[in-house]
């Protein structure tokens, strides 16, 4: 049996679903005017410059994004025409391709972190009122509280 959401639960959603949204749209323009990234092409930077070697394969790339197969080959079609991946096959699986980072979307990913980084800060102290700050808040803290425990749980040996 579920529980249904009272008002103000709902209402603190909706107040969560409607702040990020703007949030979203906000910060994506401001990285579009200044890198002219979009939050894919930065993720997808983001992810392969962590990376070991600075690759990943496909599979787990769109793992990582929750993107779908024919949309991860979209998005790495549309980087590679512009210089800021590559796709190379993968030595491990005969199968299966890697992308990789160029050079280009490294210095891409470098000129564009720090805007980026301002433009979060800007946005979440000047565009939020009180109320959307404390719904977040509350939101991440249960979030992280959960990986947290998800995490130690899948940490410790199994007998």
């Amino acid at each position: 049996m579920t529980e249904s959401l009272d008002d103000a639960r709902l209402a603190g959603w909706r107040a969560y679903i409607e702040a990020s949204q703007r949030l979203y749209t906000r910060l994506e323009e401001d990285l579009r005017v200044d890198s002219g990234l979009s939050f894919a092409d930065y993720h997808v930077l983001v992810l392969l410059s962590e990376a070991p070697g600075q690759r990943l394969r496909m599979g787990e790339l769109a793992d990582r994004l929750v993107f779908s197969p024919s949309r991860l080959t979209y998005q790495i079609s549309s980087m590679r025409r512009r210089g800021l991946v590559a796709r190379e096959a993968c030595p491990q699986d005969r199968r299966g391709s890697e992308a990789v980072l160029t050079a280009a979307g490294l210095l891409a990913l470098r000129e564009a972190a720090p805007g980026h980084l301002a433009s979060v800060r800007r946005h979440l102290m000047d565009d939020l009122d009180d109320h959307e700050v404390a719904t977040l808040t509350r939101v991440f803290a249960r979030l992280g509280r959960r990986l947290r425990a998800d995490r130690d749980a899948s940490s410790t040996p199994s007998e």
